[in-house]
Formats: C-alpha cells, sequence, structure tokens
C-alpha cells in the first residue's frame, strides 16, 4: 500500500470541498467555507486554535470551529491526528485518496514534514494473518529534531 502521502490540498478547488459537504445533506455555512478555505491551503495538521487564527478576526468562534471539524470528520472530509501532546490536528482528505499518509513531527518546533514513503501492502496482510485479524490498517508518527533546531541554541 503506497500513501498517498504528499497531497496538495491547495490544488482542490473550494467549490469540490463544498460540494462534498452539500453530498453529505449538509448545509455549507460562512464558517464551514471559511474553516475548509484554511485547511486547503495549508499542507500540514491544524489544531482548532490554528484554524482560529487563520481566520479573519470576529468572523468565527473557537466552539464553532470545534463542532464544524466533528463534522467534517464525521462526513471523512478531514482526518484527525494525534502527535503524542494530546491536541487534535486535521487535515483535508483528499476527494480521491485515502487520506493515508505519515508524519515527521519536530519534538523542539512542533514543525511537520508529511512523509511519502509507507509500509507495503503485504506487511499488514501478514501481520494480520499472523494473528488472525482482518481488515488491519495503520498509524504511525515519526518524532525528532529538525535541522533548523539543532541549530539553535538550547533554551
Amino acid at each position: 500500500m503506497n500513501c498517498a502521502c504528499h497531497s496538495d490540498h491547495s490544488a482542490a478547488p473550494l467549490d469540490d470541498l463544498t460540494g462534498r459537504l452539500r453530498e453529505g445533506d449538509r448545509r455549507i455555512t460562512g464558517a464551514r467555507a471559511r474553516i475548509l478555505d484554511v485547511l486547503r491551503r495549508h499542507s500540514h495538521p491544524m489544531t482548532n486554535r490554528e484554524i482560529h487564527g487563520h481566520l479573519p478576526r470576529g468572523t468565527c468562534d473557537l466552539a464553532t470551529i470545534y463542532r464544524s471539524m466533528h463534522l467534517l470528520e464525521d462526513l471523512s472530509l478531514v482526518q484527525r491526528f494525534d502527535f503524542g501532546d494530546g491536541i487534535a490536528r486535521f487535515e483535508l482528505v483528499g476527494a480521491h485518496k485515502s487520506g493515508h499518509h505519515h508524519h515527521l513531527i519536530c519534538i523542539k518546533c512542533s514543525g511537520v514534514v508529511e512523509l511519502e514513503e509507507c509500509f507495503p501492502a503485504e506487511l499488514e496482510q501478514r501481520i494480520a494473518r499472523a494473528n488472525g485479524f482482518t481488515s488491519v490498517t495503520h498509524k504511525l508518527e515519526f518524532f525528532g529534531v529538525c535541522a533548523a533546531c539543532q541549530k539553535s541554541p538550547a533554551r
């Protein structure tokens, strides 16, 4: 299974994204359209607060973003990521992609690199067979210190 890892969300027109909301029988509110636009313009997973910070001041409150992200996740428009710090991050799922990919996260600055590599499907199948499982998938995140943080003096 090769991941559709490095997806360019900016290539997805906002009309396509809002159309996917309509397919889920959901209204296209101004807040939802603005949230989708923010996610479309950023290629890395974002927290609710980061999304809020990229919206025009006073256009949407944090509670609306939390509710919207829950809805977008239910509709499989976004994928939730956990980088081990207890903060949910969200990223758009491509219209024709599973959204499955991995990240390399800097433990100092929280910078994120999307990884192109993934495990072969044969490995998942072998693990499933060996343990009597079906429908096996995986989530994997890598952590380290990025080049920029290696060069900067310790705090």
